[in-house]
């Protein structure tokens, strides 16, 4: 853990601005950088959204409700019945202020919960809120392999360490690598030791390779789904949110959010239910990332770098020449003018590859093209 003089907690760099040479140098090309680091949407609000927020100044008037009013919460079981097949009660839902808050914060709460265990279990390549969230809460984070294709190992955590384990943390599609997990799995082995799984499913609706995967398809007991409305339908900026699982922990972390004073705005909860209800403009958006992936990994195999298709998400991870990351950066930055991210920033063992976000308009993505030498 991070520490000052008096043996505090004191932040770490921010990963992301390690970035700045990097960017300062696509910079320097015409036309300027073209940022492929942070999963940031590009692309225009739906109209659909962007009409319920504008009709939705009541709402703005009071306190919204910090466990989402029931608008939501209704719109959230409506959409998993629709999209995943899952059939569950507005009681086993939440809102959040967007996925990233309930992440970094939520091994806290566990804490309080069953303060005998200390522990928190997440993917050792994955995104670095899942660890940082225990190291802000005082817990041990122990990370857990991946095997050779970038899939969560079970069988490699130590049964001392789920014996502490306040939680354990899955992603699919997984950020960096694009993967999917066996959820089931997943599910069974936290039930069989009494550990919590938390599956993380931010990018559910861009999965490729087969239908989109949730935890509660296979039940709904021990197990804890967490989604945003983000990447979804490009709401990053009103940070709509949600989780959805087991009835006795749901209720637990509703009742000690309100006490927290957590509450998505009401007009944006208005939004949520509209962006929730549609599926066309996700559909146009998933056309629209794919595109892009496939468009950069092209221009990665120009480049003699082999960059494969994700079986979800809009990430490209790659192994970088000669295992330098940092010189892949530089290059990429000097000769195309993106910028893209180290795989360290997703863990020690993401050392050598970098990562490509698809998230750059189509105008923006051409001018990459053209830089590369295609027309």
């Amino acid at each position: 853990m991070s520490s000052g003089r008096s043996g505090g907690f004191v932040p770490p760099p921010y990963p992301y601005d390690l970035l700045d040479e990097a960017r300062a140098l696509a910079t320097t090309l015409p036309g300027g950088a073209v940022d492929l680091s942070v999963g940031t949407p590009c692309d225009p609000v739906p109209d659909v959204v962007a009409d319920a927020l504008a009709a939705a100044t009541d709402a703005a008037r009071s306190y919204p409700s910090s466990v989402g009013s029931a608008d939501l919460l209704d719109a959230v079981c409506g959409w998993f019945d629709r999209r995943l097949d899952v059939d569950i009660e507005p009681a086993q839902v939440g809102a959040c202020i967007g996925s990233k808050e309930f992440v970094s914060g939520l091994p806290q709460v566990l804490r309080l919960r069953d303060p005998s265990r200390d522990t928190v279990l997440f993917p050792a390549i994955s995104y670095p809120s899942y660890a940082m969230g225990a190291e802000m809460a005082g817990c041990r984070s122990v990370p857990v392999p991946l095997d050779a294709d970038w899939h969560l190992d079970l069988s490699a955590i130590d049964e001392a360490d789920a014996g502490r384990a306040l939680c354990l943390w899955v992603n699919t599609p997984g950020n960096p690598a694009g993967t999917l997990d066996d959820l089931g799995a997943a599910a069974t082995w936290g039930r069989e030791r009494g550990v919590p799984v938390l599956s993380d499913e931010c990018y559910v609706e861009f999965t490729w390779d087969g239908p989109p995967r949730s935890v509660l398809q296979h039940g709904s007991e021990g197990v804890i789904a967490v989604h945003s409305l983000s990447k979804r339908s490009n709401l990053a900026g009103l940070r709509v949110g949600y989780y959805a699982g087991d009835a006795e922990l749901v209720h637990y972390l509703r009742e000690v959010r309100k006490h927290q004073g957590f509450m998505i705005p009401g007009p944006a909860q208005a939004a949520g239910v509209a962006a929730l209800a549609d599926q066309s403009h996700v559909e146009a958006q998933a056309i629209r990332y794919h595109r892009r992936l496939g468009l950069l990994a092209g221009i990665m195999g120009d480049l003699g770098i082999e960059a494969s298709l994700p079986a979800g998400g809009f990430y490209l991870w790659m192994a970088a020449p000669d295992g330098d990351a940092w010189g892949l950066i530089h290059r990429l930055a000097g000769t195309l003018g993106i910028v893209v991210s180290p795989g360290e920033f997703y863990g020690p063992d993401g050392g050598g590859h970098v990562r490509i976000a698809a998230v750059a308009t189509d105008d923006r993505l051409d001018l990459v093209a053209e830089r590369a030498g295609r027309t």
